[in-house]
């Protein structure tokens, strides 16, 4: 069977998993679970075979003709090449394991069938986006995904929460879609084409009208898409679904997409030096800003998630600084060990019976109850971290590279400016983000005070799935060196520079968290408890009735009172409260955006009723009326209608004598 015959398969499996696991989820419960596991395999597998036969090589690259159009065409296209085939691999491998441990993790939950098949649905979008050498066709699968997040962060859509987390990520993605398919037609009208290899030769030979333009447009899409700065503020919200989907949504797709489209179009960006200098002040800001507000979140799955719009951000500063190398490097790092922080920590929500961490800190030994989930956390917390040797290390390591050659100008791919900005946010982040990471790791596994619940062990379909992500997570970064053969060639090994300071900012954050945090735990059996105490334990109230917490765990542990040790709360000091709360954007959003919106739709909605509905039921009233008086006309009496005839003919005649005597005295 031939490379691209195989890479066919890849995405159309899952969908056809998909389609069957709908059509015959309810009526045969007994296949639920093979076509959830089978398909998704089965890509997974074919994924690595394709990958292999690529090899790094020259790309593969085939299309037919879908439709004609009269103009710009449409086709089926694949293009295979390095950053292609290692990406399907990746949300092949997180598809996997994410509906291995779906498994279990809903094995109550009685909508595990649709969810099922919508995950497949999902992994099929992603795989579409990743092989698709048309543009019009990857805009397919970018759309797609978009429905099934709707759909799976609703999953509990009997919440307000869950409603209104799906219809804020719909409706943000949405309105970076709409720049976004304008800079799709524009790019195609220049390039006379949607093929992604034709628009490419067309960028080289400069045939682009309106480079700055295009690039800003798409950069919008992108930007909702990979949840950056200023349209990012939908993926906390986005914790309000399944563990596990979050785990698919931040490690492998959607997010992932707008990465990946990037750097499969870098030569477009490239075009426009402005365009680049917007790139890096976006990932710039997504980066500290992200991290800053990491480190004031009490839920365990919004550090996670305002950790993943970081670390997407180093990708996105990757590629402004023209090495999309690294940003792709990263990518394939980040989708592991975040994969596997957020199963493992639904693996802490489940046996916890809460998602808040002031919660995990007032309980002692929830480590020795899931030793699975300890270890493998504190891996990927490391490599999150960028500890050497974990794989984080090496990816993070790569991007400050590309900064660094940037800003000292060893590499004139963008202005020196963009580099300098991205090298300084991306040590500081790197600071920042282990501070973030020991202290969910502290919070979490250090907690004291009442004896965390014992429910035996967690199944094996979930601490399975755990191990397995923690071997890359481990090992992905020696992989640093052969896998640059498979991108541009650029070297993608840490420098002497870069690597004293990113470990060392690291380390830093490491210790400084650390020391608040021993302060913090020591400080409530020799002194009053703060006054953020109510604050924290009000969160972990609220964390503890979400509706996952209800739906997959065991009963709830009653959330012990006093203070909660928050080392965060000692580092940010009087910023925290406006961390805490993402920087009050979703409130700027709500009175620049919302709230006028809402305005002139009731401005509308009066104009609707009272204007146009009065002159409608004007126009009806009219004809009612005359119709009614006419009515009284029509008696049936033919004595009435031959008087009525004669008058009529007395006037006539009356008239035209008065007319005549008028006209001949004149």
């Amino acid at each position: 069977m031939s490379t691209t015959t195989l890479a066919v398969l890849v995405p159309l499996l899952p969908f056809l998993g998909a389609v069957a696991g709908l059509l015959f989820g309810r009526t045969a419960p007994g296949f639920v679970r093979p076509l959830a596991i089978l398909p998704t395999l089965g890509a997974a597998v074919l994924a690595v075979i394709v990958a292999v036969r690529q090899g790094g090589g020259p790309a593969i690259s085939t299309a037919t003709e879908l439709t004609p159009t009269g103009s710009v065409p449409i086709d089926l296209s694949l293009y295979l090449d390095g950053f292609a085939v290692l990406v399907a691999v990746l949300v092949g491998l997180v598809a996997t394991c994410v509906q291995l441990y779906s498994t279990a993790y809903l094995r109550e939950d009685p909508r595990y069938p649709s969810y099922a098949a919508l995950v497949s649905l999902f992994t099929s979008a992603m795989l579409l986006v990743v092989y698709s050498g048309d543009l019009m066709v990857l805009l397919v699968g970018w759309e797609v995904m978009g429905i099934c997040s709707y759909f799976l962060v609703g999953h509990y859509w009997e919440t307000e929460a869950a409603r209104s987390a799906s219809l804020k990520a719909f409706l943000v993605t949405k309105l970076g879609d709409v720049p976004f398919l304008i800079g799709l037609f524009a790019l195609a009208a220049d390039a006379g084409s949607f093929q992604i290899t034709k628009i490419l030769g067309t960028v080289a030979a400069g045939g682009l009208d309106h480079p700055t333009l295009i690039a800003l447009l798409l950069l919008a899409g992108v930007a909702g898409k990979s949840a950056q700065f200023p349209l990012h503020t939908w993926l906390p919200d986005a914790m309000a679904g399944p563990t596990p989907v979050s785990a698919l949504i931040h490690a492998a797709t959607m997010v992932a997409a707008g990465v990946y489209f990037i750097a499969r179009l870098l030569p477009v960006f490239a075009a426009s030096r402005a365009a680049l200098v917007v790139m890096a002040v976006m990932a710039a800001v997504t980066m500290v800003g992200s991290a800053l507000a990491a480190l004031a979140q009490d839920d365990i799955k919004r550090v996670l998630a305002y950790s993943t719009i970081g670390q997407l951000g180093y990708m996105t500063g990757a590629l402004a600084v023209g090495d999309r190398g690294a940003a792709i490097f990263h990518l394939l790092s980040h989708g592991v060990f975040k994969a596997l922080l957020f199963l493992g920590a639904g693996v802490i929500i489940h046996a916890a019976g809460t998602n808040s961490l002031a919660a995990m800190s007032r309980m002692d030994g929830l480590t020795k109850r899931i030793p699975d989930a300890f270890w493998t956390m504190t891996i990927a917390l490391l490599a999150l971290a960028a500890i050497p040797p974990f794989a984080g290390f090496f990816s993070k390591e790569a991007v400050l590279v590309a900064a660094e050659q940037t800003a000292t100008g060893h590499s004139d791919f963008a202005p020196a400016g963009a580099g300098w900005l991205v090298l300084v946010a991306g040590v500081l982040t790197a600071l920042l983000t282990a501070a973030y990471a020991t202290r969910l790791w502290l919070m979490a596994f250090r907690g004291r005070g009442a004896a965390a619940p014992d429910h035996g062990k967690e199944p094996v379909a979930m601490t399975g799935v755990l191990w397995l992500l923690a071997i890359p997570s481990i090992g992905f970064g020696l992989a640093a060196g052969p896998i640059a053969d498979w991108f541009d060639g650029e070297e993608l090994t840490p420098t002497v520079v870069t690597s004293v300071l990113g470990t060392g900012a690291a380390v830093i954050g490491v210790m400084l968290t650390y020391a608040l945090w021993q302060r913090a735990a020591a400080r409530p059996a020799t002194a009053p408890a703060p006054a953020g105490a109510s604050a924290a334990t009000a969160a972990a109230v609220s964390a503890a009735e979400t509706p996952e917490v209800a739906e997959v765990t065991h009963d709830h542990p009653a959330v012990p009172a006093g203070p909660a040790p928050d080392p965060g709360r000692a580092l940010l000091g009087p910023l925290h409260r406006h961390a805490a709360d993402g920087f009050h954007l979703d409130t700027v959003y709500d009175r620049l955006f919302v709230r006028p919106v809402r305005v002139a739709a009731s401005l509308v909605r009066f104009l609707d009723r009272e204007v146009v509905d009065t002159y409608v039921r004007g126009a009806g009233a009219g004809p009612r009326l005359l119709g009614s008086l006419v009515r009284r006309a029509q008696t049936g009496n033919v004595q009435s209608y031959l008087s009525a005839l004669l008058a009529g003919a007395v006037v006539l005649a009356i008239a035209t004598a008065v007319l005549a005597n008028v006209n001949a005295g004149s």
